[in-house]
């Protein structure tokens, strides 16, 4: 199998831009053998190996407000501690709403890995599942468990949270993997880099004070997403990585208007359409349909 790599950023709602990137990738007939995502990158991941076009866009981008995910109301998150409905993303939505092709996923031979953080050791781990359809999204599900703002997802007896406070952007992951061309999707436009706050660490070491290992994480999240950048940036100028990302165009974490959803969708699909042909280049011919 090629040694190819694809790494999917997190970002919640902003994985809409994902969505269009891999949508357009799957019209072309274009699997990576290998794919990793983190957060709102992992629902993505599980969607392209289970080769559903357009799966990942409906969750996101929804009409009907009674089935939309996310929680606005700021007085019901800080009392439920769950800023986005879990049981409808990870159980009504795949066994009800948009039906996820289980067998596809379970059946394919793509590798996949979806990243979450081990609350008691502060690490990366690096899970997938090919038999078992809840363990499978209560990975999919910790992978996308925002700090402060979502409860602990157990797997295996297991508490985790977002794959993207140890690991944001899985890159020198897949490098271990052996992977030699990386193919990385990121949801912020070039130049972002977070800011430290002390408030936030504080509330850290407050809600998570029988976790040290994960305190120790969550405190070092900024300085490890910027180096991260700053190594993806340098990376991409010597071409040794090839990045699609947002141009000029982004939208919130929580957004839930459908038409800048949409809009936001369209523009992955078409930077992934505008650079295909470079990817290809790059990837050299590593990218053909599996």
């Amino acid at each position: 199998m090629k040694e190819a790599g694809l790494i999917l950023e997190g970002g919640a709602m902003r994985g809409i831009f994902t969505a269009g990137v891999l949508d357009y990738l799957m019209e072309q007939d274009c699997y990576l053998p290998y794919v990793v995502g983190v957060s709102a990158g992992s629902s993505n991941a599980v969607d392209y190996v289970s080769r559903q076009i357009g799966r990942t866009r409906d969750c996101m981008a929804m009409k009907e407000k009674r089935y939309r995910c996310v929680n606005k109301n700021p007085l019901r998150v800080i009392r439920t501690r769950e800023i986005f409905n879990i049981d409808m993303v990870y159980n009504r939505y795949p066994n009800e709403l948009f039906p996820f092709d289980y067998d596809t996923y379970f059946q394919s031979e793509l590798a996949c890995e979806l990243v979450v953080t081990n609350c008691l050791t502060g690490q990366a781990e690096y899970l997938d599942e090919r038999k078992d359809k809840k363990r499978l999204m209560d990975i999919n599900a910790a992978s996308s468990s925002v700090p402060v703002l979502s409860h602990m997802i157990q797997v295996d007896g297991m508490p985790c949270l977002d794959g993207g406070i140890a690991d944001p952007v899985p890159l020198i992951h897949s490098m271990k993997k052996g992977y030699r061309k990386n193919v990385v999707v990121l949801t912020r436009q070039k130049g972002y880099r977070k800011k430290e706050s002390r408030q936030v660490n504080a509330l850290y070491k407050t809600m998570y004070r029988k976790y040290p290992e994960l305190v120790r994480t969550l405190c070092g999240r900024v300085r490890r997403y910027n180096q991260t950048m700053d190594r993806i940036d340098k990376w991409e100028e010597e071409r040794k990585i090839f990045v699609i990302r947002p141009q000029g165009l982004t939208v919130g974490r929580t957004e839930q208007d459908y038409d800048r959803l949409m809009e936001l969708y369209r523009h992955g699909y078409e930077e992934m359409k505008k650079n295909y042909g470079r990817m290809q280049e790059y990837l050299g011919n590593e990218g053909n349909s599996q």
